[in-house]
């Protein structure tokens, strides 16, 4: 299936890194967030990917053009580093679309700027390319396909470190809960659509606004709770969390015996 991988814009900035640098491209470990989102649906077998790009587009282009898998693999260097011999097997091959959709569009502006990417699609992927999870995306795809419906989000837990008050009208206090133990759930970022999506947005509107407000009322749209592994990176405090994970060789986002090397990569640009 193919992944729309949502790039272009201006995003939160993470303190101690400037702005010449996207969102996408913040490095966790030795690789940009978004390469570690791309491992991810490649580890499913989904490998041909949609880059809606806008902010800052150069730098996410120079680093699939220029890409240099022995700079981060085991390799062998010989005849003074003009030959280069990759250890371990490598990765499944990337086909990867960079689509410029702008620098000011919303995400659903960039969803309908890449349609005629996916119009052959039974089903597609999308991503913010901001979050990290361990969802299982085979049970996620085949839920989804047997439910009938157009559209599907991952719904999660929020990570939040205050507590909730139970307080009856009257002002009683009858507890705290933390919100793990509330019945909240967001959007996780991870969506599943299919082409019909695209009847449902119109110019200029944000995804989960307008558009998923017709869905809910077709009784097209579902979410697939996940109460595993899932993190957003919108703080310095989120990367350190999956930094972390990363130097300690524990990425519940990786499958068990997965190969962490690096993927060679095919270009279609536009």
């Amino acid at each position: 299936m193919k992944v729309v991988l949502f790039c272009g814009g201006l995003g939160t900035r993470i303190r101690e890194y400037p702005e010449s640098i996207p969102k996408p491209m913040i490095p966790i470990g030795n690789q940009p967030i978004l390469w570690h989102l791309m491992d991810y649906y490649s580890q499913y077998g989904h490998s041909d990917f949609i880059l809606c790009t806008g902010y800052k587009a150069n730098v996410i282009k120079d680093f699939f053009l220029n890409y240099r898998p022995q700079a981060y693999a085991d390799c062998v260097v010989s005849a003074y580093g003009t030959k280069v011999e990759l250890l371990g097997e490598p990765e499944q091959d990337w086909r990867i679309a960079l689509i410029d959709t702008g620098i000011w569009r919303n995400i659903g502006e960039r969803l309908l700027a890449v349609r005629e990417h996916v119009r052959d699609e039974e089903i597609f992927l999308a991503n913010y390319s901001d979050g990290l999870s361990d969802v299982d995306l085979d049970d996620m795809i085949r839920t989804f396909r047997s439910s009938g419906k157009l559209a599907c989000f991952l719904a999660v837990r929020p990570h939040l470190s205050f507590h909730f008050a139970d307080i009856t009208p009257d002002g009683t206090m009858k507890g705290f809960r933390t919100a793990d133990r509330s019945d909240l759930w967001i959007n996780g970022g991870f969506f599943l659509f299919r082409p019909e999506i695209f009847e449902f947005i119109r110019s200029g509107e944000e995804l989960v606004q307008e558009p998923f407000a017709r869905l809910i009322e077709a009784n097209a749209l579902m979410a697939y709770k996940h109460e595993g592994f899932w993190r957003a990176m919108d703080t310095l405090k989120d990367r350190q969390v999956l930094e972390d994970l990363v130097e300690a060789g524990t990425m519940p986002w990786r499958l068990a015996g997965a190969h962490a090397g690096p993927s060679p990569v095919t270009l279609a640009r536009s």
